[in-house]
């Protein structure tokens, strides 16, 4: 098995009392990393939390709050001023014609999706750069490389996200912290199931039907398991991937269809 290296290191999951964000949190928990898991339900992230620590045999620090809010950011660093690792991720805006987006919606959907990911980063990058380890990856979407149909805000204020960082990324990359994107495509979690409900509705036809048709455009043939995202987001992690930064990573399967 290969050694991630990270045993003993902290790290700040944001969303992960339920999706991806969770994979990812008890990926890193099986490596050795005490995380913080963190969500809005105070109740399921109390469960989640010692669900992933008895799992793993790991070490986990439930907080409660909003991470798009200032009140949220603060309870995550209060509880762990110094982390090793952060991953980015929020959940985004929900399923919808981009003619019904009114000015409010699309500020909220950046401010959710791009503002708040760069804030987080903000505040952890510099004492990463200062003991000369940081893993920062921040789990946006393969809508940023391809069009998905009501998806186009949360696609616009992640490539917002992706374009933002691509330089600053350089600039701490000699303190041997990276900065990486994951882009996940169909993945088998609430938000996806959710997402096809509302497009069925929103094309007027069944859920089978708009499953059968993402599944046959994916060459893998099927839709991803959360345990693969995880296992690739604790990889972004790892002491191995020190000489990967800078990069937008798919988990789809094969879905976007291009040579680079």
């Amino acid at each position: 098995m290969l050694d991630l290296g990270i045993a003993g290191r902290r790290a700040i999951v944001c969303g992960s009392s339920r999706g991806l964000g969770r994979a990812a949190a008890e990926a890193l928990a099986r490596a050795g990393v005490t995380v913080v898991i963190n969500g809005i339900d105070a109740e399921r992230v109390a469960r989640v939390a010692g669900e992933i620590a008895r799992a793993t045999n790991g070490h986990t620090i439930p907080v409660a709050g909003d991470v798009t809010t200032p009140a949220g950011q603060d309870a995550l660093f209060t509880a762990m001023p110094e982390p090793d690792i952060l991953i980015t991720n929020a959940g985004g805006p929900p399923h919808k014609d981009f003619r019904s987006l009114d000015r409010a919606a699309i500020l909220a959907g950046v401010a959710n999706n791009m503002v708040t990911p760069i804030e987080l980063i903000q505040r952890a990058v510099d004492g990463m750069v200062a003991r000369r380890f940081g893993r920062i990856v921040n789990i946006t979407s393969v809508s940023v490389k391809m069009p998905i149909p009501g998806l186009d805000l949360s696609s616009g204020a992640r490539a917002g996200l992706t374009g933002f960082l691509a330089g600053a990324l350089r600039s701490v990359a000699h303190a041997n912290v990276t900065i990486n994107n994951l882009l996940p495509g169909y993945i088998d979690t609430d938000r996806y199931r959710g997402g096809v409900t509302a497009t069925a509705k929103l094309q007027g036809t069944t859920e089978d039907a708009i499953r059968e048709r993402q599944v046959g455009g994916i060459p893998a043939g099927r839709v991803g398991q959360p345990t693969e995202f995880g296992a690739t987001c604790a990889f972004l992690c790892s002491v191995p991937a020190a000489y990967i930064t800078g990069q937008n990573i798919l988990v789809d399967g094969g879905l976007y269809n291009a040579a680079f």
